[in-house]
């Protein structure tokens, strides 16, 4: 009886020796498939979109099918709370997503313009600045057309 209860003992711990093993080998194969080279893509044409809203400004760059290049916003250039909104926080913003955009080797765009904020002007500007040939502005914001169906008036 007792040489049973050794032999339990034997195989309990072979069985995770054998599976650390076997997690070993499986982590060495999937670090050996991310070994690939990216490529840098290269892109004359592009498009910009600005977002201003109220407490931030999102600045997208994107090729001409709309695939997401780089982006910056005024929260990512380190401005916190209320200076996020204003308008240097917005310019900062823009500058930094076109030295992004050069790396691509971006020439001409087309520019989007969405939301009531205070970067609208700065990042236009920015962007012009930056040496990259303005081809549209487009002014995306959403304007209501009379909006929803009002409540019946009140009985008195």
């Amino acid at each position: 009886m007792p040489e049973e209860k050794n032999t339990k003992k034997a195989v309990k711990t072979s069985a995770p020796e054998a599976q650390s093993v076997a997690s070993v080998d499986a982590t060495t194969d999937t670090k050996e498939v991310k070994k690939r080279s990216k490529k840098k893509k290269t892109v004359s044409n592009g498009k910009i979109f600005v977002q201003a809203t109220y407490n931030n400004t999102v600045i997208t760059i994107a090729d001409e099918d709309g695939n997401t290049l780089c982006w910056s916003t005024s929260g990512a250039s380190g401005f916190k709370g209320t200076r996020k909104s204003t308008p240097y926080a917005a310019q900062v913003a823009t500058e930094n997503a076109m030295e992004k955009a050069r790396t691509f080797g971006m020439e001409r765009a087309h520019v989007y313009v969405k939301g009531p904020g205070n970067g609208r002007d700065p990042a236009m500007r920015a962007i012009a600045q930056s040496g990259i040939e303005i081809e549209s502005i487009t002014d995306m914001t959403p304007i209501a057309h009379n909006g929803c169906r009002p409540r019946k008036r009140r009985r008195v």
